[in-house]
Formats: C-alpha cells, structure tokens, sequence
C-alpha cells in the first residue's frame, strides 16, 4: 500500500455536487492499493499513521500525533499513486489492484483505521470521479509504502 498522509486544516470530498466526507484539523490520505497488499500491510500502516507525531505540541514543535492531537481523518482511493512514468509519458497503471481486489482492501483499511483512532474516518468514494479540497497546514506532506517498511 501507498499513502500520501497530509497534515490539513480542513478537507472534504465531493462526488455529484454533494459532500461525502469533510473534516476539520486532522489528516487527508491518499491510498493506493496493489495486489500485493494483505492485512499485515493494513494493520502495520494504520498503526504507523495513528503514532505519526506530526502535530504541534505546545513549543511550536511536531510532537503530538494525531491521537493526542484529536484531530479527524479523511481517506481518500487514489489508483494513480502505483504510475509508472519510466516509459514515455503516458503513466502505466499495472501495478494498480484492480477493483475485486483493491475495494475490500481499501474498505479494511478505513475499517482498521476508524479502530486506531477510536472514532469514524470520513472517506471517499472508491472509483468515483471525486473532488477533494484541503488547506494544507504547514504543509506538512508525507509519503509511505507498506513496501520500504523494512
């Protein structure tokens, strides 16, 4: 699993002209899913993201994580993290899980992440044409692959 973890103070997702997910001061993921992802990936990357200690303490200083800060997450599907641009400039997207694959992936992560947190993640629509919106704060962006944990 890919993610793309950015620090925000207020984000949401728009499918249709209606708001599906909108949070406060908290997280904006991007996950991509390839086929080689499986509950350990899951389980080691929410962990991770949970203790991630991007937040502010009270000397101006990234001490906190997101569980002592309080914030909220929103997590987005996002296929076109796993593109490949080493051949031409049309991005291949092989490495990409396909949908019987990446859906119950992705639906176990937000699961498993809502469980870290210990309350509701606001999420997207997997595979639907989506409009996300987010002021990043700091900004603070960073990128994890299940792949390099090691």
């Amino acid at each position: 699993m890919r993610v793309v973890i950015q620090r925000v103070s207020h984000a949401s997702v728009t499918i249709e002209r209606k708001v599906k997910g909108a949070i406060k001061e908290g997280l904006m993921i991007l996950v991509g899913v390839e086929n080689a992802d499986n509950e350990k990936d899951i389980i080691w990357l929410c962990k991770k993201i949970v203790n991630l200690r991007i937040f502010d303490d009270e000397n101006g200083v990234m001490n906190r994580s997101i569980l002592e800060s309080g914030g909220e997450i929103l997590v987005i599907s996002q296929f076109t993290l796993h593109a490949s641009t080493k051949k031409g400039n049309r991005p291949s997207y092989i490495r990409a899980a396909k949908p019987e694959i990446a859906v119950p992936v992705y639906e176990q992560f937000c699961k498993e992440l809502s469980t870290a947190l210990g309350k509701t993640v606001e999420t997207g629509e997997f595979g639907a044409d989506m409009k996300v919106e987010l002021l990043n704060n700091g900004p603070v962006t960073i990128c994890i692959d299940t792949k390099n944990k090691e």
